[in-house]
């Protein structure tokens, strides 16, 4: 790992100058540097375990349960509050929907019905709230990116039966790849010279905001953790039922694994204990048989449950060392390093980690403009902030969708479509160059549409394609 600029500086000195560096950069807290410290010195002490190939085991039933196998819970009112009491629910809200072409928090992008994921996420735990008497927390881990909009955002709900916290995840300086040293202590000292280190930051965060305590002390014992962009990452009783009553201090939601998956991570069972194996630790000649479904059969939804007194055991014993991540990235010219690592991978120090093969509509991400047009369109209504599947389509996979360059902005999708299509039929729809959707269009089966270059391709009002390939307006 020697750089080339001296190429006998031994990691020990490496790291000494880079917590002298770091111990004069006065934007972060004491935990952030030595948590950044930590992480640096495992990167560089190469503790990466390699993955046996041979030693991996597909999980039993035991340990990736069937959700259809989970009991019901108590149908009486005041169990199920008593359930629900115990619990806090907790979105990863540090993302910005720039891929999207949004500024600002990407849970502010409106749904469906003028919702946003944050309006939706508010609802649904409100209508729980109400339903059964209980007082389920919101917590959202925001980044030093979308901390400022988020408090202005919260505001709107101030009226609401929820306490909602927010706190924010770790700040760490990129590292120059050059020499090792801090990003901002180059001089860049805006918002480009640091990163938030990735989800697995979630347990020391929660920990060092005070946060943990505070819900310890109101008698809370597990967290839902799940993407703020997941529509269907909503509170499950029967899952909180099955892990208070098997003692469970970690649950991860898993679900079977379609083509569009194959690079999700996944769980298996190595050395006895429940493990997730992402693409990244695959070996070259394996990363085929990583991506097959037919030996890897789930993937990980990152619907997460968790032990709060689990969490704090754990972090106090700075036992949670996950899987490094190393994402290079380059800043005005400059190669730089982030190390990141992710919640899940967390799963093996946990006592009575499992997973839970769940319906796959536990997982409904918004991750670009084709998402959301499923997500806007007749295949789901809206009920109480839930968003619910139309029972008229037979088929359990969603369509798949493809839309070109020009929908990949939101304000340029929306600018696209007269009215959202109906799809309860589509099975799959490719959609590429300047297109613009009419209102009342219904798609059927397979449809592809191209617009030759520099031509406006108008599809009118009304319009059924079923099983068609239009490539200028005589296919109409």
């Amino acid at each position: 790992m020697a750089t080339t600029a001296d190429p006998v500086v031994s990691v020990d000195d490496k790291i000494a100058k880079l917590r002298a560096d770091v111990a004069k950069l006065d934007q972060i807290s004491e935990n952030e540097k030595a948590g950044f410290i930590s992480l640096v010195s495992r990167y560089l002490s190469g503790e990466a375990e390699q993955i046996e190939w041979s030693k991996i085991q597909t999980p039993t039933d035991e340990v990736v349960v069937p959700y259809d196998t989970l009991t019901t819970p108590p149908e009486d009112l005041d169990e199920t509050k008593k359930l629900l009491d115990k619990l806090v629910v907790l979105k990863l809200n540090g993302g910005l929907g720039t891929t999207m072409g949004c500024t600002g928090p990407k849970s502010v992008i409106e749904v469906r019905n003028g919702f946003t994921f944050l309006d939706l996420i508010v609802i649904q735990i409100e209508s729980l709230n109400k339903k059964y008497g209980c007082s389920v927390p919101l917590l959202l881990m925001n980044s030093f990116n979308t901390h400022d909009d988020t408090q202005k955002i919260v505001e709107k709900y101030s009226n609401s039966n929820i306490e909602i916290h927010t706190f924010n995840q770790s700040q760490y300086p990129r590292i120059v790849t050059e020499d090792f040293s801090p990003l901002p202590s180059k001089g860049k000292a805006g918002k480009d010279g640091w990163y938030p280190p990735g989800h697995g930051d979630v347990f020391p965060s929660l920990n060092n905001s005070g946060k943990l305590d505070l819900l310890l002390a109101q008698g809370k014992e597990y967290v839902f953790v799940a993407n703020s962009d997941n529509l269907g990452a909503i509170v499950d009783i029967k899952i909180l039922n099955h892990l208070i009553n098997n003692q469970n201090e970690y649950c991860m939601e898993v679900t079977p694994k379609t083509l569009a998956d194959v690079k999700g991570g996944t769980l298996i069972s190595y050395e006895g204990r429940v493990q997730l194996l992402e693409i990244a630790q695959v070996p070259d000649e394996h990363v085929n048989e990583f991506k097959s479904i037919e030996k890897f059969k789930i993937f990980n939804t990152n619907n997460l449950w968790v032990n709060l007194k689990a969490i704090k055991r754990l972090v106090e014993a700075e036992a949670l060392k996950m899987e490094i991540i190393p994402n290079p990235k380059e800043v005005d010219g400059v190669k730089v390093l982030q190390l990141e690592t992710a919640a899940g991978a967390a799963i093996r120090f946990f006592d009575k980690a499992i997973g839970i093969n769940v319906p796959r509509s536990r997982f409904l991400p918004v991750k670009a403009t084709s998402d959301l047009l499923l997500v806007q369109s007749d295949l789901y209504t809206l009920v109480d902030g839930f968003v619910i599947r139309n029972p008229a389509r037979t088929n359990p996979a969603n369509p798949s969708i493809e839309l070109g360059p020009e929908f990949k902005k939101v304000a340029n999708f929306l600018a696209r479509f007269k009215s959202i299509p109906s799809i309860v039929e589509l099975d799959s729809l490719k959609v590429s160059g300047d297109v613009w959707f009419g209102s009342g269009i219904t798609l059927k089966g397979k449809v592809t549409i191209t617009a030759k270059s520099g031509v406006k391709l108008e599809i009118p009002d009304g319009a059924v394609l079923e099983n068609k390939d239009v490539n200028g307006p005589d296919d109409l």
